[in-house]
């Protein structure tokens, strides 16, 4: 993994962090979340014609919906467990991609992880394991508010991370003509057709009512995690086109770090000592990544 995909990835996870923060923070995390999808959509809508459409194909398209369902299940999952964990708790454990994505990639994808990298990996799942439980194996912890749903919000971060991968590597061998980038283009697309999924699923706290006093109540911070959450899945979508899956997840964990301190001071969360070695144990896992 390149100091610079390392930098895209570490950008991306902080952003991500600041936009979960916000969701959580808001009365109806699906509004709000849903409203972020809905503004990216209508103000890249006009980019749609320097898409260049030829570069589309049946498999192309195929993963583009794949996305969709798996980006509209996470989301729906993801504000589920907001509306009743604490961030610190229901976050790492959406984010424990790491534990399972080299599972599945190294099979179906034929990527080959260094020693070093895997002892990377190690680090960053032990390190979000003691964030999310405080070191204990047993207790209250397992129990918590929301823990079901950050666990199919995890599930679905898996499924996306390897459709993603595969999405990018097929743009990556398509000839290209025109201004915007892969990356953007396919997060665009993503962003608009997963809404539909995620509508359906959380109908019930997407009325009209409920959303129209979503985007009054925090439109500057609407469009700030809007912004937020493009550029960060661009950056993430970019590190994937060079960079093997498994190490970008990985790395892309340091997001937890951030969480944890956007949770105590904007959210006034407490963290346990277990959790902030765990905090620590996650640097120290993604150090060894880019070592690797």
């Amino acid at each position: 993994m390149t100091g610079v995909a390392l930098l895209l990835v570490l950008l991306s996870a902080l952003l991500h962090a600041s936009w979960n923060t916000a969701t959580k923070d808001s009365t109806n995390p699906a509004a709000f979340l849903f409203l972020i999808g809905g503004w990216t959509t209508l103000v890249l809508a006009p980019m749609l014609l320097l898409v260049p459409w030829a570069a589309f194909g049946l498999e192309l398209w195929a993963l583009v919906l794949a996305t969709s369902v798996t980006h509209g299940v996470y989301s729906w999952a993801l504000t589920r467990a907001y509306e009743v964990g604490d961030l610190t708790l229901v976050y790492p454990i959406s984010r424990s991609t790491p534990a399972f994505v080299p599972f599945v990639a190294v099979p179906l994808l034929g990527e080959r992880l260094s020693a070093i990298g895997v002892a990377g990996i190690a680090v960053v799942v032990v390190g979000v394991w003691m964030v999310q439980t405080g070191g204990r194996l047993r207790g209250d912890a397992w129990r918590a508010p929301g823990l079901t749903f950050a666990y199919l919000t995890l599930a679905s971060t898996v499924a996306y991370s390897l459709v993603d991968k595969r999405a990018m590597e097929v743009l990556d061998g398509a000839a290209w003509e025109g201004p915007l980038s892969r990356s953007v283009v396919f997060y665009y697309l993503l962003a608009a057709t997963h809404l539909p999924f995620f509508w359906l699923l959380a109908r019930g706290r997407l009325t009209s009512s409920e959303l129209r006093a979503t985007a009054r109540g925090r439109s500057k911070l609407l469009l700030g995690s809007a912004a937020a959450a493009l550029v960060s899945y661009s950056l993430i979508l970019e590190a994937l086109r060079t960079a093997p899956v498994s190490y970008v997840v990985a790395a892309r964990q340091s997001s937890v770090v951030f969480v944890v301190v956007m949770a105590m001071m904007w959210l006034r969360e407490r963290p346990t000592g277990a959790r902030l070695v765990g905090i620590l144990l996650t640097v120290a896992g993604v150090a060894t990544i880019a070592f690797a």
